[in-house]
């Protein structure tokens, strides 16, 4: 559950699913799920360069619905 897009700054963003990395069993799914809303996983987007990771409440399909634009989108907004 990754993601790789660059923007017009030319800034590398990495975008993982948080606690992906851990395993795949369910008690991580939970932890990554945001409290009280269905569907709504956190994500964690960290650039190349000096800038700021930024931490997204994003759709569980979202590497599957969300074009590089929106994505980018939800980066910028969440700066």
């Amino acid at each position: 559950m990754e993601r790789e897009i660059t923007d017009r700054n030319n800034t590398t963003w990495k975008c993982v699913q948080a606690y992906s990395g851990l395993s795949n069993n369910e008690e991580n799914q939970e932890a990554a799920q945001v409290k009280g809303q269905d569907d709504k996983y956190w994500v964690v987007c960290t650039p190349s360069g000096g800038a700021k990771s930024v931490r997204l409440k994003l759709p569980g399909d979202w590497e599957k619905s969300y074009s590089d634009e929106m994505l980018l989108k939800e980066i910028e907004a969440n700066q």
